[in-house]
């Protein structure tokens, strides 16, 4: 059964057929390319980007550093440096697509480092905190 969806992505809409499969049903090999949808509202104009703010230098050896999974907005920072997490412990919480994400501490242990701030923009890779 072929379903159509809108789609937004970026400020820009999509239109969007997708074909329900039953198991034991392989996809065709050569897919229908999508085309997007005029979108009714006029482009916003871009912000410029924050500039980054200075992160302490990393010592090495001075813990494990945690980063980013993907872009977002950090919108908590629920420790401090110093406090001691347990492992899978929340300690940041990450806004990317209007969803909250947790990013918990890897490992037991005492956080050496916080290297962002709330409502500060980070990019995947960038390097979130420390645990010793």
């Amino acid at each position: 059964m072929l379903r159509k969806f809108r789609v937004r992505l970026n400020d820009k809409e999509y239109m969007v057929e997708m074909e329900e499969l039953t198991p034991g049903f392989e996809a065709p090999a050569n897919p229908a390319p999508a085309s997007p949808a005029p979108a009714p509202e006029a482009p916003a104009a871009e912000e410029p980007a924050p500039a980054p703010a200075a992160a302490p230098a990393s010592q090495p050896g001075a813990g494990e550093e945690v980063t980013a999974p993907m872009p977002g907005t950090i919108l908590n920072v629920l420790v401090q440096p110093g406090d001691s997490v347990a492992e899978s412990q929340a300690v940041v919480v990450l806004d990317a697509m209007k969803m909250e994400n947790q990013i918990v501490a890897p490992k037991a242990g005492q956080v050496t480092s916080i290297l962002v701030k709330e409502g500060q923009a980070v990019d995947v890779g960038d390097t979130l905190f420390t645990v010793e």
